[in-house]
């Protein structure tokens, strides 16, 4: 089962606790953006096996959303941290390159 620290209550909850939000730290496109744009912040998300960055709500808990930093293959939780970060913090980066040798994301490297 995966278990998430939230970063606001500092409660360790199940994955029934809390609810799934998708891929963290979208670029989103509002008005006066262009059709593909908008196509691609609406439907084109990532699935990768490895590293992937999420959104959670701590549901039965505060109710608020944080990010989580994991391993889609084997579960393994890196980090949590607070909705209000727009790019994953550098603390956060270290402890997955600390993990994971020379990973690097194209978009936050």
């Amino acid at each position: 089962m995966l278990i998430l620290e939230c970063p606001y209550c500092g409660v360790k909850a199940e994955e029934t606790e809390l609810a799934a939000g998708g891929e963290a730290h979208l670029k989103r496109f509002g008005p006066g953006s262009s059709d593909d744009e908008f196509e691609g912040y609406m439907f084109t998300r990532e699935n990768p096996l490895g590293v992937h960055f999420e959104r959670w709500r701590h549901v039965n808990g505060c109710g608020k959303w944080f990010h989580a930093a994991r391993c889609t293959q084997t579960n393994e939780v890196f980090a949590t941290y607070t909705a209000q970060t727009s790019i994953p913090p550098k603390e956060v980066m270290d402890a997955i390159t600390a993990k994971r040798p020379g990973w690097s994301w194209r978009e936050f490297a």
